[in-house]
């Protein structure tokens, strides 16, 4: 009966480790999953270690919610039209706004909706009440035709975006190199 007892107790000792062991691995398993979500400055999903060629994914805008204190932010205006210019010109434009909030508004990025526009932001905190700028700069070389460029601004603000349209018409320069016509499709 000892033998009986002693074996019983032994089974369930060997039981009871085991348990815990799969609860260690679960707990690890929660913590590599919570690792693998975690979210960068610049509201990008970082790859996995699982997975080191992964590229990050970013975000929905309507996931994008600032860290910490948030503020608020106004602009003279969102809108600017430049009119008409020619092909080739550099259009410059400043975009006035005032923190009207409570908080120091930081602007993380700015980025234009493609590489001819190009935004310059103030890197440092914006003191509540004070006022700072951001000069733009659109580039009309090879964009004949009405243009509309889009300028997205990142800050601590709710919402988090901001969006800043620069647009008007670029007058084709007719000394320009001709767009060569599409090659045939090979048969």
């Amino acid at each position: 009966m000892n033998l009986f007892r002693n074996l019983f107790a032994a089974l369930v000792l060997v039981a009871s480790l085991t348990m815990i062991a799969c609860q260690g691995d679960a707990d690890d398993a929660r913590a590599k999953a919570r690792e693998s979500l975690a979210t960068s400055a610049d509201g990008t999903v970082a790859p996995t270690a699982a997975d080191p060629n992964a590229q990050p994914t970013a975000l929905s805008a309507e996931n994008q919610t600032p860290t910490g204190p948030t503020t608020t932010m106004s602009f003279e205006h969102n809108d600017f039209d430049f009119g008409s210019v020619k092909e080739g010109e550099k259009v410059k434009h400043t975009y006035k706004f005032k923190n009207t909030g409570s908080e120091p508004l930081i602007i993380s990025s700015a980025k234009g909706s493609c590489g001819c526009t190009v935004p310059k932001w103030p890197s440092e905190p914006i003191a509540p009440g004070a006022s700072g700028v951001i000069d733009v700069e659109f580039d009309s070389k090879g964009k004949p035709g009405k243009q509309t460029k889009r300028v997205t601004v990142n800050a601590n603000t709710v919402p988090a975006q901001t969006f800043l349209n620069i647009s008007g018409n670029v007058e084709k320069d007719p000394n320009a190199p001709a767009a060569k016509p599409a090659a045939p499709p090979k048969q």
